[in-house]
């Protein structure tokens, strides 16, 4: 498989302000897979530190801060010479470790020829937020599940890929049918790793779902074990009620759809810990379309969305049938799905918000900052056409440039461009 991750680890690699990078995650999205095919194309060896699985290293930086004596003690527990430059030190699970994060302050003042990678779950990482964290010391890197683009190369369609990258749209409509079909297994498989390479050597739906079970089945078991046990309860009832919130028409959360009666403020602290545990995203609306759009965001209306459109099946018990008896797909939870999935392609290159105008009919999916300019997205699961909103907020507010995301070939209007649904990433 092919993590696109790759080309941001080599512009680290080869900064000239290089500093410790620490990867973020949820769990199973492929940290350390990622980095250990990144050592062995790019290192002469990889010195690799799992402090979940080598109990006895968790106290490493507990004495002192002395990286000499640091790097002697790894030296000897993992057999391996370190060359300034061509080692890729890999300290996996950084969170079980007293103190690891703020080591890394050190490891960039004194050892700045050594490449050094943290990672860890956000979960982790979470329960460290009061330790002494070392500001302006380390780089970061999120890794998601694999987008639609990583899903086609793993298939051995790269031919594909580089069309829709290469916006090839000529030759793109040519193919249109085929990469429909491709888009809706992609609903079903999602982009978490495990999934997909099952899924590539076998094309077995059933093993897919089995996965995917599996994968929910250690986040739930990480609520007990990672979150407060008073905040527990809460946090499965938010996490539950994702497939109902997404089901619904207007796509705003509504507490009380979580549990009746529910109040903002019974919730606040379990919304918290699944967004910094990497495992729901938080789409607030803007009460303005105007630059930036950060100071007109309002955090009390927002949408949530699941960390994987895979994943969000599963919770919702779509059975596989669904794709193999075709458009009942669109017609079965196809907003959900599709508004899901757009969500997740966006957010790999931009911080998206949304548009809802009080007492009006008025709703952009999705809305971005890009240049200086803000940029109206809205999604269609069909080849439904009809475009109200847009059309209404490009007369409102004349942006610079508008889409549509559909089921329909690429089209670009006087007013607005249209994008298949399958070629989001492309923006």
């Amino acid at each position: 498989m092919k993590r696109f991750a790759i080309k941001e680890l080599e512009k680290w690699q080869n900064s000239p302000r290089r500093k410790p990078l620490i990867i973020e995650g949820a769990r199973q999205v492929g940290k350390t897979w990622l980095v250990k095919e990144f050592a062995s194309t790019h290192y002469k060896n990889m010195v690799y530190v799992n402090f979940e699985e080598q109990i006895y290293l968790r106290d490493l930086f507990k004495i002192d801060f002395d990286t000499n004596r640091i790097l002697t003690a790894i030296k000897a527990a993992t057999h391996e010479n370190i060359y300034p430059g061509e080692t890729l030190i890999f300290l996996d699970e950084i969170q079980d470790a007293e103190n690891g994060l703020t080591s890394l302050k050190y490891f960039c003042e004194n050892e700045p020829q050594l490449h050094i990678v943290a990672a860890g779950s956000l979960l982790g990482i979470e329960l460290h937020r009061n330790s002494s964290f070392p500001v302006g010391k380390v780089r970061f890197l999120t890794l998601r599940p694999m987008s639609f683009l990583e899903f086609l190369i793993a298939l051995g369609e790269e031919d594909l890929e580089k069309m829709i990258e290469g916006q090839d749209w000529n030759n793109i409509d040519m193919f249109a049918s085929k990469l429909k079909e491709y888009l809706k297994m992609y609903y079903y498989v999602g982009g978490m790793p495990e999934a997909v390479l099952a899924f590539s050597m076998r094309r077995d739906f059933d093993e897919v779902r089995e996965i995917q079970q599996e994968i929910l089945h250690s986040y739930d078991f990480d609520f007990s074990k990672h979150a407060p046990s008073d905040k527990v309860p809460r946090i499965r009832q938010l996490w539950n009620s994702l497939p109902a919130q997404l089901s619904k028409e207007n796509r705003k959360f509504i507490y009380g759809l979580v549990k009746s009666g529910a109040r903002a403020r019974e919730y606040e602290a379990a919304l918290q810990w699944l967004i910094d545990g990497g495992l729901i995203y938080k789409i607030c609306n803007v009460s303005a379309p105007r630059i930036p759009l950060k100071s007109y965001e309002d955090e009390s209306v927002f949408k949530l969305f699941a960390l994987d459109v895979g994943l969000l099946g599963a919770m919702s018990s779509l059975d596989s049938v669904t794709i193999v008896d075709g458009n009942r797909i669109f017609t079965e939870f196809k907003g959900a799905l599709t508004e899901q999935f757009v969500l997740q392609e966006l957010i790999l290159h931009h911080e998206p918000f949304y548009f809802a105008k009080s007492n009006s009919q008025l709703e952009i999916d999705f809305i971005l900052q890009e240049k200086g300019n803000v940029i109206p997205i809205e999604v269609k699961a069909e080849e439904n056409l009809r475009a109200r909103s847009l059309r209404q907020f490009v007369g409102d507010y004349s942006p610079m440039e508008a889409y549509r995301l559909s089921m329909s070939n690429y089209r670009k209007e006087s007013w607005m461009t249209n994008i298949p649904l399958y070629a989001t990433e492309s923006l």
